[in-house]
Order: structure tokens, then sequence, then C-alpha cells
């Protein structure tokens, strides 16, 4: 590195190494997300899906996912849709050889892309995003002084350190965080607005629906969430960099906005236990103990993590953007 590079920049090679030559998921990896916990998961957004597709009036769809892990909420989902008729292509955004050559075992008739640019524009789209925001890039603004300045990494005998590099116009910080105090950290993802807005335009145009479930925040606001995980702990972000996974919280309202600028109706967030309780997590639970019993008390607590308030239920928020024509889907009343 020949200079101090900015933390977005420093976020996109980091983790475009970690993604490229791992599998991070499950016990043996780095960090678990909600459809490798349950099959409930999956099952119940391929059942969100259904419904908005059926009351939608049955139209041509295509089913995307952006970054699918191993395709498990995919797989799930596509055994929930079948039940009432929905057999649609699968298209995946994925850029990770190894992820891809997992979800290929999952889901084997699925077409890739690098990114949403080549996705299919023939037909609705039904696009889930889970855990996919989080581990795009993120801009640090950090008020230093009287000003405020881009967060930059800078490497200095192979360790890399966080330092505060020029100052930015007060413009582009929101205006009731102008006067934060020193030391304050705003965040800002050009990468996710940019996303947000293309998946919405695609939608606008094309009809459909998206649906985001990540962790995160309604923003924008004060606050420095950059994290590593390593081995299902916590690890600092500036230490062996691509070797660990880099994630930050999700600014749902900034994030809305930007979708909602296309056009799209915007629903939510709400928190994800509110969410997949509303879509009926709790009977489905009952009814698969019912069908194993020996797996009652492991479905219970699988219900519990994906939904309890002190667990992924609050901390997790689902969103969804739809085109205008298209019914208001289900789980946010």
């Amino acid at each position: 590195m020949a200079g101090p590079i900015p933390l977005s920049q420093y976020i996109a090679a980091a983790n475009a190494e970690y993604y490229a030559h791992r599998d991070p998921l499950g016990s043996a990896g780095d960090f678990t997300t909600a459809p490798e916990i349950s099959q409930m998961f999956g099952e119940l957004i391929g059942l969100w899906a259904a419904d908005l597709w059926q009351r939608a009036g049955s139209p041509d769809i295509t089913w995307v996912e952006l970054g699918p892990g191993r395709g498990t909420l995919t797989a799930d989902a596509l055994r929930a849709m079948a039940q009432v008729g929905l057999t649609p292509p699968v298209h995946f955004v994925e850029t990770s050889p190894t992820l891809r050559a997992a979800q290929k075992a999952a889901v084997p008739d699925a077409t890739w892309h690098d990114d949403v640019a080549t996705l299919p524009d023939d037909r609705a789209l039904i696009v889930v995003a889970n855990e996919f925001f989080d581990a795009l890039p993120i801009r640090q603004l950090v008020r230093a002084g009287d000003a405020w300045r881009e967060r930059m990494v800078a490497c200095q005998d192979l360790l890399f350190l966080p330092i505060a590099g020029k100052d930015v116009p007060d413009s582009i910080v929101p205006e009731h965080l102008r006067d934060a105090a020193p030391g304050s950290v705003i965040e800002t993802s050009p990468a996710n607005v940019g996303i947000a807005r293309a998946v919405a335009g695609r939608l606008v145009r094309q009809g459909g629906a998206a649906l985001v479930i990540d962790y995160g925040y309604e923003g924008p606001a004060i606050g420095d969430t950059l994290q590593a995980v390593s081995g299902h702990r916590f690890a600092n972000p500036f230490e062996e960099p691509g070797s660990r996974d880099l994630t930050a919280h999700v600014d749902f309202a900034t994030l809305g906005a930007a979708a909602g600028m296309e056009g799209v109706r915007v629903e939510g967030p709400v928190g994800q236990g509110a969410f997949l309780t509303a879509l009926g997590i709790e009977p489905r639970a009952e009814a698969l103990a019912r069908t194993s019993p020996e797996r009652a008390e492991q479905l219970a607590a699988d219900r519990a993590r994906l939904t309890d308030a002190d667990q992924m239920g609050e901390l997790f928020k689902a969103m969804a953007w739809t085109a205008p024509d298209w019914p208001e889907p289900a789980g946010f009343a």
C-alpha cells in the first residue's frame, strides 16, 4: 500500500480477499446466518414471496438473491414456494468462487451474476438480500477539532491503523450532526445507496418486490459500527485484513430513502422477530415439532434465536420495497 487509503477501499479489498477463498459459514467458519440456523427462515420467506406473487396476479417472475451464502435460504424458499405452484428461475448475485460452488450444490439450476446490472429485464423480480448490505464498504467521517475528516487506513511496518484524512465539507454532514463532539463518527455507504437505487429502479420498471433483512439502525446517527468477526468472536478489523469478515450496521433510513427515490413503496423497517412472527414462525415450529418430536427442543431454541429481542429479534430488521402497482407485502402491518 503506497499511502493511506479510504476506509471504504480497505474494506472492499479485505472482504474481496476474505470471500474469494473460504466458506465463512457454520460452526467451522466465522459466523452463522439465519438460514443456517433453521429451515423455517427460508421457508417463511418463500411463503412471503408466494403470497405476494398470488395477490399480484401470478405473473412471470425471476427469483434473485443477493449474496446468497451457501444457497440455503433459496433452497428452503423454493421448496415452500413449490407447494403453491411457484417455481421461478433463480439468479444469484455472487462473486466468491468458493460460495458459488456451495450454491451450485444447493441450487444446481441457478444462474450467477457479478452484480445486479446483468439481471433479467424481461419480467418481474422477487429480490432477497439477507445479510448482504452489511458487508458492503462504508465511509467514516470523524470529527477532529472543529472539522470533519474522512477516516483513512495507513500501513506502517505491516500494521494497519485508522487515521484522520483531509477535511470534508460540512455540506455532506447531516445538519443535526455537524456540531457533534470531537471523536464522533458518522458512517455512510455509497455502495449501499447505489445498489438500493439500482434494484428499486428495476422493480419500478419490471414489477416485483425486494426484501432486505440485516442488522442495523435508523440513521443517520453518530456511532462507529465497523466490526470484524473471526471464529464466531469479535476481532480487530485492522488486524490481518483478508482473514476475517468486515461488516458494519446498515442505516435502514438512508437505504429506504435511496430506494424510495426511484419510486418504489417502502415498508418497514420492523424487527426480524416481529416480521417472522407475523409470517407464522410459531405455528411452523409447532408443526415441525409434531412431525419430529425429537427435534422439539431444538426447534424451540432456533425459533427463539431468530425472534427473541435479546438475540436476533430486534437488532436484525426487515424492510420491503415494492413496485407501485404491486400489492402490499405481508409482515409489515
